[in-house]
């Protein structure tokens, strides 16, 4: 109930705050791209159930049948110009408030997922995953800015998507559902500040040096070698 209180107030203070800001990019997007300014996708939600995800649109808007369908690499050739700098800042995102606003998510959580991207997860993360909210940002966005980075430097990226990146984050998203709280609320709301501001910085794993070890093939990619090599 804390936590659903507080998405209402943050959300609510940011949609206000941000307004200057949000307004003149669904502007530019009406009169630029397709013309669409808003994306709206099917996301698996609290319970297993469905939800009209928003996200600023950014990508052709038959994307999801075009090449990775609902992966997207670095340089994918579906992202459209104005999009690229949307993605970057992840100020694409933002649209979601409204979601959270009507309680189809939260703040923090695990990522909403697509229903091909969540069964790529294993059942006891699935399981998991639908007893809370999703979110606007979590520890899996947190550890996993650079996704598409990596799915762009894999020879197989649905191969690697699928056996080592959901794997993973399925135990980062299982390690959210376990510690949830207040504290732990707040501290990724930092958290989530923090590497938008320094994409480099690693020190999540200092933050929370109980979270799962990643596999060593996406260490260094997740910035957690250069921090535990270094203590």
């Amino acid at each position: 109930m804390v936590q659903r209180l507080l998405d209402v107030v943050f959300s609510g203070a940011a949609l206000l705050l941000l307004s200057p800001l949000l307004v003149p990019i669904a502007i530019i997007l009406r009169f630029s791209g397709e013309g669409e300014v808003f994306f709206r996708q099917n996301r698996v939600g609290r319970g297993g159930g469905h939800f009209s995800l928003l996200k600023f649109a950014t990508m052709l808007k038959n994307s999801p049948n075009m090449g990775t369908g609902t992966v997207t690499l670095k340089d994918d050739p579906r992202v459209l110009p104005v999009g690229k700098f949307l993605r970057k800042t992840k100020i694409n995102e933002l649209p979601q408030l409204l979601n959270i606003l009507l309680g189809d998510m939260s703040v923090i959580g695990p990522r909403p997922q697509t229903q091909r991207c969540f069964d790529a997860f294993p059942d006891p993360s699935q399981q998991a995953i639908v007893t809370v909210r999703p979110g606007l940002s979590g520890i899996g966005s947190i550890v996993f800015r650079g996704e598409e980075d990596m799915m762009h430097a894999a020879n197989d990226p649905d191969r690697f998507y699928d056996q080592v990146i959901m794997p993973y984050k399925g135990k980062l998203e299982e390690w959210y559902v376990r510690n949830q709280s207040v504290k732990t609320y707040l501290l990724l709301i930092a958290l989530t500040v923090w590497v938008v501001l320094i994409p480099r910085s690693g020190i999540v794993w200092r933050i929370f040096p109980d979270l799962p070890r990643p596999p060593e093939d996406i260490a260094q990619d997740v910035n957690w070698s250069a921090v535990n090599n270094a203590a």
